[in-house]
């Protein structure tokens, strides 16, 4: 049951995804691009997010337990971290520059788009190497988080 219901979550946010327009580069560079050919029509997608998640939120909050799991599993931390800072801004960078962040680019893999060809293998070995460093700062005494 919790494979389908991944599933159609899936399912759903890539549909939302192209429906809105998130999984053509241009579309989201336009967007970052203040300067030149502005498209503030993603802003409506942020919007229609925001508006979905706070109803989500609100109804979740109200149950004791999730309907497919044993207990809610809520983040902890709360600090900001060096790690946090530079793996945002390389989200931001590689973002801006490629116009895709994970989600679009999974769900333009079967255009088989040029870019999306270089972005995705990309993406997947910078994952790799930043669980090899956190594996392997997690292992150094000098693994505690520096507050900023």
């Amino acid at each position: 049951m919790r494979l389908l219901a991944n599933l159609a979550a899936g399912l759903i946010f890539g549909l939302g995804l192209l429906i809105s327009g998130m999984a053509n580069p241009a579309k989201v560079q336009n967007f970052l691009d203040l300067t030149g050919s502005f498209d503030p029509s993603l802003i409506f997608v942020m919007a229609g997010a925001v508006v979905v998640s706070f109803i989500g939120y609100r109804l979740v909050s109200r149950r004791t337990k999730p309907v497919l799991g044993e207990f809610f599993r809520i983040p902890t931390r709360n600090d900001i971290d060096a790690a946090l800072i530079a793996g945002s801004a390389l989200f931001g960078i590689g973002w801006a520059l490629s116009g895709y962040c994970p989600g679009p680019a999974l769900t333009s893999i079967p255009l088989l788009a040029q870019g999306t060809l270089i972005f995705v293998p990309a993406m997947i070995a910078g994952i790799g190497l930043a669980r090899l460093l956190t594996r392997t700062r997690a292992g150094s005494s000098a693994a505690s988080p520096r507050k900023i």
